[in-house]
């Protein structure tokens, strides 16, 4: 049943309900249609559960309260364009099954340090349905869904694009290398005499010498700095070089991961660091190889059982001493490798299907594998060698394309729900 059917349903059920009782009973307040949306309905309960929802919202996060007025036509507005989504989802057969679902609401809870029992009894407590938060949580999914779909396809990153990032001050910034310092600081008052500085430094070097035995960093930060972050362990966050202080940034430049520092005077008294993690510098290893094959095609004109004679009639012939590039190029309905001989030049296994991986790694080096079957007909393959690629350079610029495209998704999708808004049928009732 359409939830536009179903909303009116429950309404006409409301309405029976009141004309039913008894002449001293209490009117119950009866549904009434707020928008018409395509062939679908917004209701006012669910006008009036969203208002509410987003005044939780807005308070919880100490934000003024717009006038009543202007809310409400905000919330409509937005129930509006999700209910012409939904119905999108619908008419492309988008589903959002339980097993979907209560995965998505398991990675929620455990994204914000709950099981799935506290995530339902949080909800409890703020006096929400779990039931409506598991409706909200599909519907969300399901909308999110439509847009990939409707959006994905509207968005294209050329290599200039990508170029042009990476010199921009921006896109240089994002590529910086990021350290993660753990800090330790034993302050010394300001023009602090011999005595405070002897003191302190003996500190810091006990300090010292427990972290060199194992202690816990986070737990000496604790309980002995005077640092800002003192209450987060000493943890300082992902900052890049130039958003450290100068003598942080040194400290970090010299150190690998999980070094501590010997305690480092400074005017305001002695620092112990430690690198915690580094990111934006790693290096991405990937085994590669180099293959080439023949592939041969069923067709209009040639039978499964035909494709898979003339491939071992190929097979047969190279294994006889004739060139299996010879061969590709004469036979190979692979055409984008079939002029190169049949060479796939080095490909990532994984880029591959999985009979082709499979086969490939089954393969020795420089063997003629027998023909075998893959989704796109029949091969014969041969490796040529493996190697480990250095692949940092191509997993920077994919991020980049990350980047720009969730830009461009956020602009293409501003511009996708005013037309769909245009082109929908919607009349407001309020």
């Amino acid at each position: 049943m359409m939830k536009g059917l179903k909303n009116l349903f429950l309404a006409a059920c409301c309405a029976l309900s009141v004309a039913g009782g008894t002449a001293n009973a209490k009117p119950a307040p009866l549904d009434r249609i707020v928008a018409v949306v395509d062939k679908d309905v917004v209701m006012e309960s669910e006008l009036n559960n969203r208002i509410e929802a987003v005044q939780r919202q807005l308070s919880s996060r100490d934000i003024p309260m717009p006038p009543d007025n202007i809310l409400k036509k905000q919330v409509l507005e937005q129930l509006i364009l999700e209910n012409l989504q939904l119905q999108m989802g619908q008419r492309g057969g988008i589903r959002i099954d339980d097993w979907t679902l209560n995965d998505a609401i398991s990675k929620i809870a455990k994204r914000n340090g709950m099981s799935v029992e506290a995530f339902k009894k949080n909800l409890e407590s703020d006096g929400l349905s779990y039931a409506n938060a598991r409706e909200e949580i599909r519907r969300e999914m399901i909308i999110n869904r439509v847009r990939q779909r409707q959006i994905a396809e509207r968005i294209q990153i050329s290599e200039q694009e990508v170029d042009n990032f990476l010199k921009s001050p921006e896109g240089q910034a994002s590529m910086q290398i990021e350290y993660r310092l753990g800090h330790i600081l034993i302050a010394t008052p300001d023009n602090p005499t011999p005595d405070q500085v002897r003191e302190a430094e003996k500190k810091a070097n006990n300090i010292s010498i427990q972290l060199d035995k194992g202690a816990n960093f986070s737990e000496m930060a604790l309980t002995y700095s005077s640092g800002q972050n003192a209450l987060n362990g000493g943890d300082l966050g992902w900052r890049s070089a130039d958003q450290l202080p100068t003598l942080f940034a040194k400290q970090a430049l010299k150190m690998k991961e999980g070094d501590v520092s010997a305690p480092i005077r400074s005017p305001g008294g002695f620092h112990i660091f430690k690198l915690i993690n580094t990111r934006g510098n790693e290096k991405h290893m990937e085994q590669q190889v180099h293959v080439r094959h023949i592939l041969i095609k069923p067709n209009e004109i040639r039978s499964d059982l035909e494709a898979q004679m003339l491939a071992k009639s190929i097979y047969d012939r190279i294994e006889k001493g004739q060139d299996f590039s010879e061969l590709a190029k004469a036979y190979s309905d692979d055409t984008g490798s079939a002029l190169n001989g049949g060479d796939l030049n080095w490909v990532s296994p994984k880029s591959l299907v999985p009979e082709f991986q499979k086969t490939m790694k089954e393969t020795p080096q420089k063997v003629i594998s027998k023909p075998f079957k893959s989704s796109y007909g029949w091969h014969v393959l041969q490796v040529l060698g493996t190697r480990n690629s250095d692949i940092s350079n191509q997993v920077r610029r994919n991020k980049v394309r990350e980047i720009l495209g969730n830009r461009k998704f956020e602009e293409e999708l501003q511009v996708w729900l005013r037309e769909i808004r245009d082109q929908s049928y919607v009349e407001v009732r309020l």
